[in-house]
């Protein structure tokens, strides 16, 4: 059995989850097997029959007021009661800031390896195997485990969705038992960014920023373009973050988030195997910059050797017309 782990954020469980088990449910057709989810939260029931149209069987509920507010070593502790119980063959989470979090917090419970990150997954000779790329990007590895159950996070908007298919499932409640003195660390409160609707995680489209943008006040150029540009986010380069243009969410790069858009926009960043390392999984990557030898060049579908000043308001006049239209 395939065990996806669902993660519910204000309500709503993240499209990265459902990515996840839709690949899930891809992998457990080749395996003979079935996909089931799993929610933990301090109400999250209600959420539970969403899963089965993306192929899950069942919807395991970890219900209780600890919960309400996401902890590791209470999250943690609630899944490897419910593993130990139900004894899945490969668990898998989205490789987000809690599934980063989660998954190996799970593994070491278990005493089992895990591996973080994936863009991949196959099954050859009913053997499970994942992709991962090492060395900042530069190369993919592919890893089979040989601890059970085996445990991997997969990286969001990398995996398609599957289209939706009329499925009934069985939706189970565990007891969860859970103490105070359990809960060694918790989350207080979630303070969001002023104007952020979307995690640059999540974007279908990213619009990102580096030193070229020069000061702070022009990142509002690209606060424009995402305005206009459904489902975007703004990104940014180390460089950026570094000089207090922009705050550290936005950091794309080996030191920052690794992000897979549809399409991602670098205004004024030259291209170091760092930075390249959080976006090089893109669909398109499209560059502007004035110097021609950037080695952002060397990756980009679409470069313009041109002042971003220039470039940008005549983008967002094309994308008003775009809108119009």
């Amino acid at each position: 059995m395939i065990l996806v782990f669902m993660e519910v954020r204000e309500g709503k469980i993240k499209k990265s989850s459902f990515e996840v088990l839709s690949e899930g449910w891809r992998r457990a057709n080749e395996l003979g097997t079935e996909v089931n989810a799993v929610l933990a939260g301090g109400n999250v029931e209600g959420l539970a029959s969403s899963t089965f149209q993306y192929g899950a069987s069942r919807a395991y509920v970890l219900e209780h007021n600890l919960l309400s507010k996401y902890s590791s070593s209470g999250f943690a502790q609630a899944l490897f009661s419910l593993v130990q119980e139900i004894q899945p063959g490969i668990i898998l989470l989205s490789a987000t800031a809690m599934g980063k979090d989660l998954a190996p917090r799970l593994a070491a419970k278990l005493g089992v390896s895990m591996a973080s990150d994936c863009t991949r997954t196959e099954v050859h000779d009913g053997t499970f195997s994942v992709v991962r790329p090492i060395f900042a990007g530069k190369a993919l590895a592919t890893f089979t485990f040989q601890s059970s159950p085996q445990i991997a996070t997969l990286r969001p908007n990398v995996f398609p969705l599957n289209e939706p298919i009329e499925k009934q499932g069985e939706v189970i409640r565990k007891e969860v038992i859970l103490t105070e003195e359990q809960i060694r660390a918790r989350v207080e409160e979630i303070l969001k960014e002023e104007g952020a609707e979307l995690d640059v995680t999540e974007a279908e489209i990213v619009v990102s920023g580096g030193r070229g943008m020069k000061s702070p006040e022009n990142f509002g150029l690209l606060k424009e373009l995402t305005s206009i540009i459904p489902h975007s986010a703004i990104g940014a380069s180390r460089a950026a973050v570094d000089s207090g243009w922009i705050d550290h969410q936005h950091q794309v790069g080996q030191t920052g988030k690794t992000v897979s858009p549809n399409v991602y926009m670098a205004f004024g960043i030259s291209g170091a195997i760092q930075h390249m390392a959080g976006m090089a999984s893109s669909k398109y990557i499209v560059a502007v910059n004035k110097d021609p030898e950037a080695p952002i060049f060397k990756v980009c579908d679409f470069g313009i050797v041109g002042d971003l000043f220039q470039v940008i308001p005549s983008l967002k006049e094309e994308l008003k017309i775009f809108q119009r239209d």
